[in-house]
Parts: C-alpha cells; structure tokens; sequence
C-alpha cells in the first residue's frame, strides 16, 4: 500500500490571482469552480495539481520546497522572459555561458522557483538522443485522426496504397497495433517470452489478423473512434509504465519508449497507407520522424527529409543514390 500526492498545496495572500498567474505559467486555467476573492483556487495541468490558499501571514523566508519548471515549446531563456512579462522577478541567475544552467524567478507573491532548459534543447546541448514519449503518441494518432477525417469519400473499401488490405481494414489494423503494445506494458510482470494472449483472428482469408474490430454500423467516424481510443491507451501505459519495464516483441524485447516508437511508426506508415488510398494529402512533423527514426532506425540516413527517410526505412519510398528497402525490421531492443 501507498499514497500519492493529490496536491502541491500554496498558501498566499490571494488565491485566485496567484492561481491565475499560475496557471498562464503552465499554459492552462483556473478551475471553474474558483471566482476572485475564494479562500482557495485550483489549477491542474499534465503532471501538477497546484492549490493555492489565501492566508493571512506573509511569507517571510525563503521557501523549503519549490517548483522545477521546463518550457515545451521554446528555449529556457524565451520562457524566462515571457515569465518575467507575467509579472514574476528575477530572484537569481544560474544560467552558465554554455547554456547550461538555470534561472531562480519569484511568482508576484515572492514564491520561488526555477526554469530549466526543455527537453529538446538539453538534448541539442549535450549532443543526446531526444527521448519519444507518451506525448509523441498522442499527437501521432490525433494528427492521423484530424487527416484522415478529412477524406470526403465513405468508401473504405479501397486498397490502402500498396497494401493488400483495404483503408477500412488498414485502420483497424492500427487500432489492433496500438492496443497490442498497450497491453504488452499492462500486467505486473509483462511477458518477456510472447504476448499477452489475446485472441487474433482475420475477419477473411488474407485480412490482418485482429484482437480489434471496428462496428461498421458506426461507419468511418466509428472506425476513427477505435483508432484514438487505441493510442489513447497506448499512451496511458506509456507514461506510466516503469521505464525500467520489459515486456515481448516478435522483433525483441522492449520498453516502454520503444513500445511508443512502435506506435507511432504504425500510425504515420499506415496514415500513409491509408492516405494514398482515400486521395488525401498526409505529411507528419518532421521532428516527430527524426525521434522515432533515432529510436528503431539509428542507422538510417541522417541527411535526408525525415518523413521521406521513414517511409524508405519502411519500404515504402525511394531515396536518391540508395537501394529500395524490400525487406525492413526497427530495432526494439532498449538504446544504451
């Protein structure tokens, strides 16, 4: 038995306003059930769940405990100035000549706490691999979704590209792909030796063999509602699997962010798929490519478009002056 922390629990002078810096700090609100002048005020973002009390001491020391944040989309230096035009003080500059380092800055009420460099700017830093993560497969299957509801056709009968299934099939396959890592990360000792066993039949002589079937009564919307579902689920375990969990892959044993790289090369090679066969248009974030690529393809070019690498990787594109791959496996196994 256990606990886990619900809160991070502030006392200040004025709870709503300092929740409501706060919360354009982490890029979220204020809970609805907070006005101005409430003893206390919510904020809840991925990962903290900040209360702010209102008290009637002041704060007269520096704080025991304080906050480590990391910006997502910029630099650490961008997110400190946007900070600072918050309204939070500087209160001690660590950052160092070579980027690394960090900045201690106080909320409006004199609350310390300090702003590290982001993820991708630590790996551009120090030259490492940015890690994929249950984020990535978020994005990855919302961005496949949004396309592929974009198709104007209700006929999914189609071949999907190259494939010998038809877009119907091809997505529901991808459902299946996705619920199969998610469930791979689920037991308390995943199996190392084979998966997890579910039930994978076709639904007809040379259709992919599911655990996962969409109700075509549900028509494409439906179908579109199992694939989200799916690397919801994916994602789910992800982020909360032990990175130090192992579990089978007919490719070799993985962990969780190798079961996420999966995942996503499922879903960007299939939309594609899926894609030519509807005549729509899909072409997904070249930063995403780089990072599964560096995860299950280290050994692919590295001066080339990186979606256009990726579908080579997997045999579905050209690149100048290289043979066509025919024959293609990603490499599972955890990275050193």
């Amino acid at each position: 038995m256990s606990s886990h922390v619900r809160h991070i629990t502030i006392d200040c002078a004025d709870a709503y306003e300092l929740a409501t810096f706060w919360a354009e700090v982490l890029g979220t609100q204020v809970s609805d059930e907070d006005a101005p002048g409430d003893p206390e005020a919510l904020v809840e973002a991925p990962g903290a769940a900040l209360l702010f009390i209102s008290v009637p001491e002041p704060k007269s020391t520096k704080n025991r405990l304080h906050l480590d944040i990391q910006p997502d989309d910029r630099t650490r230096d961008e997110e400190v100035e946007r900070l600072l035009a918050l309204g939070a003080t500087m209160a001690g500059d660590h950052r160092k000549p070579n980027g690394r380092g960090w900045a201690t800055l106080a909320d409006p009420e004199g609350n310390e706490f300090c702003v590290e460099c982001g993820a991708a700017e630590r790996a551009r830093l120090t030259g490492s691999r940015l890690p994929v993560t249950a984020d990535d497969v978020t994005a990855a299957v919302r961005l496949a979704v949004d396309a592929l509801g974009e198709s104007a056709t209700d006929n999914w009968r189609v071949p999907a590209g190259s494939l010998d299934w038809d877009c119907w099939e091809t997505v529901e396959h991808l459902s299946d792909d996705l619920f199969a890592y998610a469930v791979q990360l689920g037991p308390r000792t995943p199996p190392v030796e084979s998966e997890v066993p579910y039930r994978w039949a076709p639904e007809r002589e040379g259709g992919p063999w599911n655990a996962v079937f969409a109700d075509p009564e549900a028509g494409t919307a439906g179908l579109l509602q199992t694939l989200e579902a799916s690397g919801a689920l994916l994602s789910a375990m992800v982020r909360t699997a032990s990175p130090a969990v192992r579990s089978y892959h007919s490719y070799g044993v993985s962990d969780p962010e190798g079961f996420a790289a999966m995942g996503i090369v499922e879903t960007l090679v299939h939309t594609h798929d899926v894609a030519e066969g509807l005549g729509i248009t899909w072409s997904p974030p070249a930063a995403l490519c780089d990072r599964v690529l560096a995860r299950l393809f280290p050994d692919a070019p590295a001066d080339e478009d990186r979606w256009t690498v990726l579908l080579w990787s997997t045999g579905r594109a050209g690149l100048p002056g290289r043979e066509r791959v025919t024959s293609w496996r990603w490499q599972g196994a955890p990275l050193g």
